[in-house]
């Protein structure tokens, strides 16, 4: 795919007056510097360098196992990630709506797993009429009840496009989200798909584990659903309910990934392609998920060397130091995400005193997030002025704060940027 040719501008907060109207192509060639007061703050990086060694790690690791990658895209939404993905090797791109659809499509992406319900008469209507305007469109989606089935199979019989939309039954868990509760509505569901031939086809069996992603460290919940979803794909095997071709035993979020691989790929299906659904791991994280990845490390003995690094970070200035050990950085719950956890502070830097970014010495936090202040405690060190570089936890809801991130060298020099679609 080619990401779309976009033009930075007053829009895309950050930009320097001088880069308006240029490409994210031309901006090296503008010497913008992130420590050197050369863009707006707060702006948001990504550093080039982790974004290249997480996607060539998650390659290696999905070439160890047997398994490919369908990343989810709603991590980003950006088109530059999601080119840089594919041309690193990955199945397609997973979405979480129609609209996501939409918007992959637009980017040019042939092959789209939508990892949700496929409802909602538009939403239904706009996939029908893509699979018939375009041939080359490989398209998937899931399915958890017969009345489900029903509402997609009557829009396809009324249209007929002449080849049928891709479903796999998706099991849930109790309080969970979607999904089958149970091996026999699964069974269900699925005959009901089969039954809608030529209309329908069932591709393979799906879940996402990552519900159970409570910091405890207990795979078994995991274990448990994907012991379910194996259970689920041998007993439709053995009925003949899968439709020729590839079975899709799909799962793998980015807490959990090295189970599902683990675990989908010793089935007996002969037929069985694993598809994991990673996202975050592109840009990681300093929280959550670099948590998550230590238990994998702690799990498996062979995974690919170097680890995921985190790549995403947002830089602010200092604004005021009103009280003994608070300063107020400028950024906010506008700039960076908390639904997780709090930002963390983890560089400082003071242009005339510094050559680079310094780390944050212990002891300092981040108590509270308004909509454009931080308050950011600890030791008396900061002055007014000071940049502070900031870590997040749970990538995706800082992504959708920003039009563009800048990418980055190791010396916080700029590199060009990607945009993002949310």
């Amino acid at each position: 795919m080619t990401p779309p040719e976009i033009m930075l501008d007053w829009r895309h907060k950050g930009l320097p007056a001088r880069a308006e109207g240029c490409s994210p192509a031309e901006l090296p060639a503008l010497g913008i510097d992130i420590l050197r007061g050369d863009c707006l703050y707060p702006v948001a990086v990504l550093k080039e360098s982790a974004i290249a060694h997480n996607s060539a790690w998650m390659q290696r690791f999905v070439a160890l196992t047997g398994a490919l990658l369908c990343p989810h895209g709603k991590t980003t939404m950006s088109p530059e990630l999601f080119a840089r993905q594919i041309a690193d090797g990955a199945w397609g791109i997973t979405a979480a709506t129609a609209s996501h659809v939409r918007t992959y499509r637009r980017f040019g992406i042939d092959r789209i797993f939508l990892a949700n319900q496929l409802v909602g008469r538009g939403n239904i209507d706009w996939v029908l009429d893509e699979l018939a305007r375009d041939p080359a469109f490989d398209f998937y989606a899931l399915v958890d009840s017969v009345e489900g089935v029903a509402l997609i199979a009557d829009a396809a019989r009324a249209r007929g496009i002449g080849r049928p939309v891709n479903l796999l039954v998706e099991i849930g868990a109790p309080s969970g989200r979607t999904g089958v509760r149970s091996h026999a509505t699964g069974l269900a569901v699925a005959r009901a798909v089969v039954a809608a031939a030529p209309y329908l086809a069932l591709r393979g069996v799906e879940a996402f584990e990552g519900i159970f992603q409570s910091g405890d460290a207990n795979p078994a919940p995991v274990g448990a659903m994907l012991e379910r979803l194996v259970t689920l794909a041998s007993a439709c095997a053995g009925e003949g309910l899968f439709a020729p071709g590839d079975v899709i035993l799909s799962a793998g979020g980015s807490g959990f990934f090295d189970l599902c691989a683990e675990r989908l790929a010793a089935t007996d299906l002969a037929d069985a392609k694993v598809i994991l659904r990673s996202g975050c791991y592109i840009a990681h994280d300093n929280g959550l998920y670099d948590r998550l990845y230590g238990e994998i490390a702690a799990r498996q003995s062979d995974l690919p060397p170097g680890g995921l690094r985190p790549a995403l970070e947002i830089w602010a200035v200092v604004q005021s130091t009103p009280e003994p050990g608070r300063a107020i950085a400028a950024l906010g719950k506008r700039d960076i995400g908390n639904d997780v956890e709090m930002p963390r502070s983890l560089w400082w830097f003071r242009e005339g005193l510094h050559d680079a970014p310094q780390p944050m010495p212990p002891g300092f936090t981040v108590p509270v997030l308004y909509d454009q202040h931080a308050f950011v405690d600890g030791p008396e060190l900061l002055r007014v002025g000071d940049l502070i570089g900031f870590g997040v936890s749970h990538p995706c809801t800082t992504f959708d704060k920003w039009r563009m991130l800048y990418t980055v060298d190791d010396g916080y020099r700029v590199t060009g940027a990607v945009t993002t679609w949310f």
